[in-house]
Order: C-alpha cells, then structure tokens, then sequence
C-alpha cells in the first residue's frame, strides 16, 4: 500500500497535471495535428497567452470583466435567498407545495437560456433581462437541493425544541435551517456553475458587455485566440466562484464530522460527532428482569421514523 501523498505533493500534482495539458495542447497545435480532430484550426497555448497580456493591459477586458461579475452575483443572490426560501416553504407547508410546486414544476425543466426571448420583452434593458436569467437558472437548484433537504430532517430534533417550549421560529433558526446547511450548500454550488453558463450565453445573445459578448465579438471577427481567452476566464471566475461558495459552506458547517480517504480508498473519519448514548440490554424473556421485549407496533413506527 503507497503512502498518501503530502499536502505539497498534492499541490505539485496538480500543477504538474495542468502542465501536461498545457504541453499537449501546444504540441498537437504547433505541430498542425489532423487526424480526426482539425487541431491545425487552434491556437497555440503561446497565442493564447500573447493575447491573454495584451487584453489585461487593456481597459476592455476590465470592463467586461466587472460586468460579468456584477450580473452573476446579483442574479445569483437573488437566486439564493428566493431559493432557499421558497424551498423551506413547499417543504414545511402543504399549503405552499399544492399552490406552488405545480408550476415550479412545469418550469423547471426549461433551460433558463430558452428564456431569452421572455427577458427581452419583459423588461426594458438587457441588463435586468440577463440578471434575471441567471437567477433562473440559479433559482432551481437551490429550490430542489433545499427542499430535498428539509423534508429529509429527523422529526426528533424539532419535536426535542417543542419538548422544551420552543415555537415555529425557533425551530426554523435551530432546527430546519442548521440541520439542511449541507444541502442546501450542494445546490448553490450546482448554481453557481448553472448562472456562469447562462450568463456567458445571455451575454452573447443579447449583451453589450461582458465576458461572453467579448467572446462571441471575437469569433465573428476570427479572432480564436480571443476566443480562447473568454473561455480561460470563464474557466478561472467559474473555479473561483465555486471555490468560494464551498469554502463558506465548510465555514458554516464546521460542526459537522468530515471523512476523508487513505491511499487504500477507505473512508476516513478524521472528526466524529458525539456518540449516542448506549441502548438498554435487551430483555432475555426469561428469569426476574424487570426488561420488556419492544412491542411489534414500536418496532415499525421506529422503521417508519428511520424511513
């Protein structure tokens, strides 16, 4: 069994596998490779990189760049807060599931890019259709994440907060919210990667600015080191973005135990959470014992708890 590599090692792994990637490409492009794929049609990754300074010593790039970033994380915010909030609700009310969730149902399965016509007609600038897209396309995951999460809460936990005279409120700041941290945060990180898409998309159909009409100006003057260099920072916002979005999920969850893996591939748990306490020794059925056998009717409303 190989000893697990260190935390440098790791780092250096990973730069070492960009690397490589970086070197193919340039071989399979200096070298004007066609076989199946038409590698001659790309740039080289020394293009890319010539034009990649130019536009950071330009005031364009900037400017595109701020208003990308200002259209995902508006749109994306909004997306959070109407997500999670919207999906506690279908999840604790039976009220708001039969109102809402047919017609987030039938809206569901819309691509958010599909919306572009509607954003146009709807508002009177691109830039609020844009936002509005990207948190369409935000809103959804988030929604289900969330609600997926609430409804899987052990009734235990709230009915301990009733137990001790705890309201509605309470049980949401306590209970439902803390308790379904780890799912919802798996949907904002669905939905960050979901609006960078949509919002590149957006840009290019009906944006002025931005990332992705820079790019989509840069294919149609055959520009493909241009190009290239939108989807380089498309890339690099994206993982930053992401990143961010699990640091502060791992920020807020801190309390929960983390498993990782040894060079075997076998799980890991390298913070546990406070054991339960012991259960009582079954009753053997036979001398002076004061133990009962559970009942039939114990034994399924605990399976239909664990259910």
């Amino acid at each position: 069994m190989s000893r697990p590599l260190p935390k440098a090692g790791r780092y250096a792994l990973r730069v070492a596998s960009l690397a490589a990637a970086l070197g193919v490409w340039q071989l399979l492009t200096s070298l004007d490779i066609d076989l199946w794929l038409r590698f001659s049609q790309f740039p080289t990754v020394t293009d890319v990189a010539r034009t990649f300074a130019d536009r950071l010593s330009g005031p364009d790039y900037w400017t595109d760049l701020t208003d990308s970033l200002t259209r995902i994380l508006t749109g994306f915010l909004l997306a959070a807060v109407l997500g999670v909030a919207t999906g506690v609700l279908v999840a604790r009310s039976r009220l708001a599931e039969d109102l809402l969730c047919p017609l987030l149902e039938v809206v569901r399965p819309i691509p958010a890019i599909a919306l572009v016509p509607v954003a146009i007609l709807l508002f009177p600038s691109n830039e609020q259709g844009i936002v509005f897209i990207t948190c369409t396309a935000a809103f959804f995951p988030v929604l289900v994440s969330t609600r997926h999460a609430v409804r899987a809460l052990t009734p235990t936990w709230e009915e301990a907060v009733l137990t001790m005279g705890g309201g509605r409120w309470r049980i949401l700041a306590s209970v439902v919210l803390p308790g379904a941290l780890p799912g919802i945060f798996g949907g904002l990180s669905v939905g960050i990667g979901v609006s960078w898409i949509c919002v590149i998309s957006a840009e290019m159909i009906s944006g002025q600015y931005g990332v992705g009409y820079r790019t989509w100006q840069d294919y149609t003057v055959v520009d493909y080191a241009g190009v290239f260099v939108g989807m380089v920072t498309i890339g690099i916002l994206g993982w930053l973005t992401s990143t961010a979005v699990e640091l502060l999920g791992r920020r807020l969850t801190r309390w929960l135990p983390r498993t990782s893996y040894d060079a075997g591939g076998r799980p890991r748990t390298t913070r546990t959470a406070r054991p339960a306490p012991p259960a009582p020794a079954p009753a053997t059925g036979t001398g002076t014992g004061t133990g009962t056998k559970p009942s039939s009717e114990s034994e399924e409303a605990r399976d239909e708890h664990l259910v």
